[in-house]
């Protein structure tokens, strides 16, 4: 006579910690579930607190992310404070900028289509107007990329900054091939995407990571009419795709080429070269938009 066995319990999908707190996420280490509040970044993955106590490795918690500093973002800043001299220098720039330095940095269709000035989609990135834009973009760059640094790396970081910097100026030149549009904060929204996914990863909701305000902002900024939507945008979507190749789209899921630590440095120099000559097509629709 045949016999059956009780199913097995479901697997637990609570913090053992907070029972209360529903959680997907394990501990790298003793694989039990954490919930966000018990997770601690480590340098594969989350731990758990006791896990993070017995390791004499020293860990990184979200808390203390923004404080540090890292070395790739000091010299992103520094570049954009020395360009930002130089438009003293070179292009009689002043305080607030009149504009000169835009016909000289600036993404714009013509000029980067007709005149053959390329260098447009890269320069554009580091130019601003006037000191206001400035230090509100290297504010958010000062907070934002020592974050992120520390979880890609230094080389890693840079390559997705520029990619989201020339995505910025993709959708810029896409939106409005005419406009002179200049500034960090293409590259400033793709480190956010990357927040969001890098937070999607770890099981942290928006919400529950302090972006869901910030975020909200910079819609209601980019939305207001006075800054760049298309490179606002390009820039934000740069940074969710790229989120995807380095984490993966949430807790359950690897990223796109697991634990290489090659190939994902080759997909984002491959992303930068086609919005790269992304940019140089809408920039050659600059004629069909003076009709």
């Amino acid at each position: 006579m045949s016999s059956f066995d009780d199913p097995p319990a479901p697997q637990a999908t609570t913090c053992y910690r907070h029972p209360s707190m529903a959680s997907g996420v394990c501990c790298q280490r003793c694989e039990r579930f954490i919930c966000p509040q018990c997770m601690h970044q480590a340098s594969v993955g989350v731990h758990c607190p006791e896990c993070t106590s017995k390791t004499k490795q020293k860990v990184y918690t979200r808390n203390t992310l923004p404080g540090s500093s890292g070395r790739a973002t000091q010299v992103l800043i520094g570049l954009n404070l020395a360009v930002f001299l130089l438009q003293f220098v070179l292009f009689d720039a002043t305080i607030s900028d009149d504009g000169r330095t835009a016909q000289k940095l600036a993404d714009n269709g013509f000029f980067i289509s007709e005149e053959g000035e390329w260098w447009r989609v890269f320069t554009s990135g580091f130019g601003h107007f006037g000191i206001f834009h400035l230090g509100m973009n290297m504010y958010s760059l000062h907070i934002l990329g020592p974050i992120i640094e520390r979880r890609l790396g230094p080389i890693r970081f840079t390559l997705a900054y520029m990619a989201a910097l020339v995505g910025g100026s993709f959708g810029a030149l896409l939106l409005d091939p005419l406009a002179f549009t200049m500034g960090a904060s293409g590259a400033i929204f793709g480190l956010l995407g990357l927040l969001v996914m890098m937070f999607r990863s770890q099981g942290i909701s928006i919400a529950q990571s302090g972006l869901g305000p910030v975020l909200l902002l910079n819609l209601f900024i980019s939305l207001s009419g006075f800054v760049s939507l298309g490179g606002h945008a390009g820039g934000f979507i740069v940074g969710i795709i790229l989120g995807v190749v380095y984490f993966g789209a949430d807790a359950r899921s690897a990223p796109l080429f697991g634990r290489d630590q090659v190939k994902p440095d080759i997909a984002t120099a491959v992303c930068i070269v086609v919005l790269f000559l992304g940019c140089l097509w809408a920039a050659s629709r600059w004629l069909s938009a003076v009709g």
